[in-house]
């Protein structure tokens, strides 16, 4: 009689890493902008001090994340996971406790490792190596529901906010990683990361190692797409607000273009589940990396409502959908036995130019002396990393 506890179905796995994503990206990633204000008015810091550690703790993610992918490489996908939620949560708890800026960047170091451990990537490379055949279905249905996180975050914190104060608030966040999402890591987590394809009886597929990947054009044009792709959408949240303002939008006017952005979101990835089967990763890469671009355009020369809403549309649907190719496309290029150093490094690069983005995007506004300049110069770069991504590709079977 064998008893050994029975691993959770393929199903209930992703279930369980879809509600994690849920809460992980609301509590560490959409939840920040929620305390900018109240933190300003308590404090007295400066928003640029207060956005400068957000920046930090964008960067400890992507110094992170190769890190992250080899431990998971190694078989280590459920400490990861569940490593992440109790980081996340001490980073949380300290974060209710700072007094100084100095307390404040430290604390998003802290916070930055957990995002790596924890943010989308890591959850991927658990359902590539354990469901070999399925990956693209999980991935698929973790991003359906992470996409609702923001709708989550902003509301919730809200609600909490008057009856709890921030630092309350903080608290309340932190009690959930440790109540709700550790335990449904350390369920649906269990076992050997490539249990999936050792239950399938599939040959062991020892595909690019990290060495391998670094000396192909492949790896380093995909990530240069990735990376522009990266730099270009973190440009614009930080700067979204101000250059609608610029087109002489009022600040309800502006949301009611933002707002569009999440539902957009999600709805390309609906439209992906009922419609994947039918297209390679590799042409939906295409046509996600084509769409920014002409996104930006409109951004760019467009004035009237329905235009940037269009913009809106377009660019929350790519946003939505280059997830799921970037968590399925490495492994159908590289092969799973390494894909969480190879993705995690293709990552860590991306993640830098995100967090430098705003600064230096500033720094562009200055010199080019507007934002309708800004946003045709990155609709350019867009176009650069289509070319790139295509190139990548090119005879690549």
């Amino acid at each position: 009689m064998n008893d050994a506890p029975r691993h959770p179905s393929f199903g209930a796995v992703v279930v369980a890493l879809a509600v994690g994503q849920l809460l992980v990206w609301a509590a560490l990633y959409y939840g920040f902008s929620s305390f900018v204000l109240p933190m300003r008015d308590d404090l007295r810091w400066s928003e640029a001090t207060l956005m400068g550690a957000f920046s930090l703790g964008l960067a400890a993610w992507g110094g992170a994340s190769y890190a992250v992918g080899a431990a998971i490489d190694r078989g280590r996908g459920r400490e990861v996971l569940a490593g992440g939620a109790v980081l996340g949560a001490i980073g949380l708890l300290a974060w209710s406790l700072v007094r100084a800026p100095w307390q404040f960047y430290g604390v998003w170091v802290v916070l930055g490792a957990a995002m790596a451990m924890l943010l989308y990537d890591p959850a991927f490379v658990v359902l590539t190596k354990r469901y070999p055949q399925r990956y693209r279905q999980g991935i698929t249905a973790v991003t359906l529901v992470g996409g609702f996180a923001s709708t989550l975050s902003f509301p919730a914190v809200a609600w909490l906010m008057p009856a709890l104060g921030w630092r309350g608030t903080l608290l309340a966040m932190a009690a959930i990683m440790l109540v709700v999402v550790l335990p449904l890591h350390l369920w649906a987590v269990r076992g050997n990361d490539d249990a999936g394809a050792a239950a399938a009886h599939l040959p062991d597929e020892r595909g690019d190692t990290l060495h391998d990947a670094l000396r192909q054009r492949t790896f380093w044009l995909l990530t240069l797409a990735f990376t522009l792709y990266f730099f270009a959408n973190g440009t614009l949240w930080a700067h979204v607000m101000p250059a609608l303002a610029s087109k002489g939008l009022s600040p309800g006017e502006a949301i009611t273009v933002v707002v569009w952005v999440g539902p957009a979101q999600v709805a390309g990835r609906l439209l992906y589940a009922g419609l994947g089967r039918t297209w390679s990763l590799r042409l939906l890469g295409g046509v996600v990396l084509a769409a920014l671009p002409v996104a930006l355009t409109l951004f760019a020369l467009g004035r009237t409502a329905w235009v940037l809403w269009l913009f809106a549309a377009l660019f929350g649907a790519a946003n939505g959908l280059l997830t799921i190719v970037r968590g399925g496309l490495v492994p159908e290029v590289f092969g799973r036995a390494h894909v969480g150093r190879i993705g995690g490094a293709m990552t860590g690069i991306g993640l830098l130019a995100r967090a430098a983005a705003p600064v230096t995007a500033a720094a562009l506004l200055l010199a080019l002396g507007g934002y309708r300049e800004l946003l045709l110069l990155l609709a350019a770069l867009g176009v650069v990393a289509v070319l790139s991504y295509w190139r990548a590709l090119a005879g690549r079977r």
